[in-house]
């Protein structure tokens, strides 16, 4: 095929393609990157772009990182793919050990997906599964809390806001749960045991039809990018044991050192009975996410009538994804992250204060590596994203949300310009 002009591309973008949340033909145009490195992204006409999404938040390393693409080059020369069915492979062995390694100790079992939505799916088939293995059909329900998102997926959707979480149209077509308040308390308030109360009333009522709580730990992501009191996730792990429901914890946008732990639920140091993975699992560079459990879960499924676990992708387990993963994630822990990502909340904060002074503005937050400016008013995406592109920098708000989540390699010099573009722009809003 010839190379296309940037004209071209645009316009076969516009009238073919459809992107996350999108119509067609495009009611705005994408901007077409031509390659990216470090914290920059190049586009097809030669500006740089200073990312401060990391891809959605998964590219933790920056981009074309030579640790990385070493690892994906060496595999490559092996293998690129084969089947998971009755096979296995050293990647998939050595990065399953990794992961068993860096979660809490009860959690011994590791599926790999496709994707994050597809890790949720997996969780809330190995919860059902799990019940009804134990001869308790009647436990086919979830349970979760209102400002959440779990995926794009029918199950998954089912577990997002009901009402904001973007799946409202299909309601009466995904399954129906029970949906807690949001958590009322910030991440640093005292607490208060009435914050869990709406919670526990619903689990006092209806435990013996849920099967499980969901939970993103910590930070309520795209759903809001609200953040919660870890105490309020150890009340939920108590009442969970104290009424036999499993706790399945979200952590694809939470893991990989995002909140300033290495897992969200660190911060509570509780232990899920299910934990998704994703997002950063591959430092960005490939699709991959894993649900993993504890032996409690994997012994009662495996016993069960069925014998083996009802779930099996094509691409499961994919070998160039596994050592792509076991390089970002050795190269995560062999730095000083934690510092790093100290550091960079403390410039969110600061920098992004004088919002807080914008009457338009309903709240300033930062925690790790996420900063988020809440307006009272949703963004025009139409408007606002050229605004920061002709600032030299890639941020992408949502709904009445600009916020930043810039890979943990990016210095402050260019976390100030970063800082700035969202004041600013702010503050013309």
């Amino acid at each position: 095929m010839t190379t296309l002009t940037i004209e071209q591309m645009l316009h076969i973008d516009r009238e073919n393609i459809w992107h996350p949340y999108s119509s067609l033909p495009a009611a705005y145009p994408a901007y077409p990157v031509a390659a990216a490195k470090g914290v920059r992204l190049t586009l097809a006409d030669g500006r740089e772009l200073i990312d401060g999404m990391s891809s959605w938040w998964c590219a933790l390393h920056g981009y074309n990182h030579p640790r990385l693409n070493a690892a994906i080059e060496s595999q490559l020369k092996k293998m690129s793919h084969v089947m998971f069915g009755g096979l296995t492979h050293e990647p998939a062995v050595k990065l399953t050990k990794l992961l068993i390694d860096i979660t809490p100790d009860n959690i011994t079992k590791v599926f790999f997906a496709d994707s994050g939505s597809v890790a949720i799916e997996v969780a809330i088939k190995m919860a059902l599964q799990y019940w009804y293995c134990s001869k308790n059909k009647q436990k086919t329900r979830l349970l979760t809390v209102r400002s959440g998102y779990h995926g794009d997926t029918l199950a998954a959707m089912s577990v997002c806001d009901p009402v904001t979480g973007m799946h409202h149209l299909f309601s009466g077509v995904t399954p129906e749960q029970f949906f807690a308040e949001a958590p009322a308390c910030r991440f640093a308030d005292t607490w208060n045991e009435s914050y869990i109360t709406d919670f526990k009333s619903l689990v006092e009522k209806h435990h013996k039809q849920i099967a499980a709580v969901i939970l993103e730990p910590i930070v309520q992501g795209a759903g809001g990018m609200r953040f919660y009191s870890p105490d309020y996730l150890r009340r939920v792990r108590q009442l969970c044991d104290q009424y036999d429901i499993l706790l399945i914890l979200d952590e694809i946008a939470t893991g990989f050192g995002r909140t300033g732990k290495l897992l969200g639920c660190y911060h509570a140091g509780i232990r899920p009975d299910i934990m998704c993975l994703g997002k950063s699992l591959t430092g960005g560079y490939m699709t991959l996410a894993a649900t993993l459990c504890s032996e409690k879960i994997s012994s009662r499924i495996s016993k069960g009538e069925a014998g083996v676990f009802m779930h099996g992708p094509t691409f499961m387990a994919n070998p160039l994804a596994c050592a792509v993963s076991i390089a970002s994630i050795e190269l995560l822990l062999s730095s000083c992250w934690q510092s790093r990502v100290a550091s960079i909340e403390s410039q969110l904060a600061e920098e992004l204060s004088p919002c807080k002074l914008m009457e338009h503005v309903e709240d300033v937050r930062a925690l790790g590596a996420i900063g988020v400016v809440e307006l009272k008013q949703g963004v025009d995406m139409a408007t606002i994203q050229p605004k920061f592109v002709s600032r030299g920098v890639w941020v992408r708000p949502f709904g009445k949300l600009i916020y930043l989540m810039p890979p943990f390699i990016i210095e402050p010099n260019d976390l100030r310009k970063l800082t700035a573009a969202v004041v600013d722009i702010a503050g013309e809003l």
